[in-house]
């Protein structure tokens, strides 16, 4: 049997490299997207080997007119076929607000973090038989979408278009794909948070917890699988959407 194959943009580094090494476990073949650098990360790469799944890395500049149709040719052209899963893992992340947005800025982060998810799901649309199982196509979206702050505003914009995206795909493509989204709370950080802020953070959700990038991988591998499930967006968060913060957790929390 020809296993399954998913496309995980962003799925070289952090929580795609989880989602990947994840569906790898699980028996998929993997198109891994990055945006320069395609060589998977460490953990992702043991997976790999472990595992024999069969793999290639693509590099594609997501601010570039034509990316998503230029991936999906690439993916299938090189495996023979297009994907039965997509995971739209990639993302930019700015931090400017209401006095220091830009068209530029505004702009960027849309094509990137809406823009291609989007197109990247009606190409898979356009490409998969009538009649055949249907496809799945996967948001990772932000639990901030429920709540805003003001900060990052460009990214939050973006990512609340990429989360409404999710129900119109869902009616759009459903006599072909299953379309939902999975909206993770602060899962990995960059140096940026300390110890005890951290542990701050953790306090001020409901569960008492942060998420950590198996969690998103859960939640994937959930709607991956759940053929009665579509135009869904799953928080995994330890609560946080359940809450409003004033501002992003980076300025939380501190003394």
């Amino acid at each position: 049997m020809t296993a399954p194959l998913a496309l995980v943009t962003g799925g070289v580094k952090r929580v795609g490299a989880v989602i990947a090494a994840r569906l790898a476990e699980s028996g998929y073949a993997l198109a891994l997207h990055g945006n320069s650098d395609v060589i998977p990360e460490q953990q992702l790469a043991e997976k790999l080997r472990q595992t024999g799944c069969a793999w290639s890395a693509f590099q594609q500049d997501f601010t570039i007119e034509g990316a998503a149709e230029t991936l999906m040719d690439r993916v299938a052209d090189h495996f023979g076929r297009v994907p039965d899963l997509i995971v739209n893992s990639a993302s930019i992340f700015g931090q400017d607000d209401a006095a220091s947005i830009d068209e530029n800025i505004l702009q960027e982060h849309f094509r990137v973090n809406h823009l291609v998810p989007v197109l990247l799901a009606t190409c898979l649309y356009q490409r998969r038989p009538a009649g055949d199982e249907r496809a799945c196509v996967v948001h990772i979206v932000d639990q901030r979408v429920r709540n805003p702050n003001c900060d990052q505003l460009s990214y939050t914009l973006s990512k609340q278009a990429l989360a409404a995206s999710v129900r119109s795909l869902a009616v759009a493509c459903a006599d072909r794909l299953r379309v939902n989204g999975v909206a993770p709370g602060l899962t990995l950080t960059a140096g940026e948070y300390g110890d005890d802020q951290l542990a701050r953070i953790t306090a001020m959700m409901p569960l008492g917890r942060l998420p950590v990038p198996d969690n998103i991988a859960d939640a994937v591998i959930y709607l991956a699988r759940a053929q009665a499930v579509t135009g869904q967006i799953i928080d995994v968060d330890g609560g946080a959407n359940l809450k409003s913060f004033d501002r992003d957790f980076v300025h939380l929390g501190k003394d």
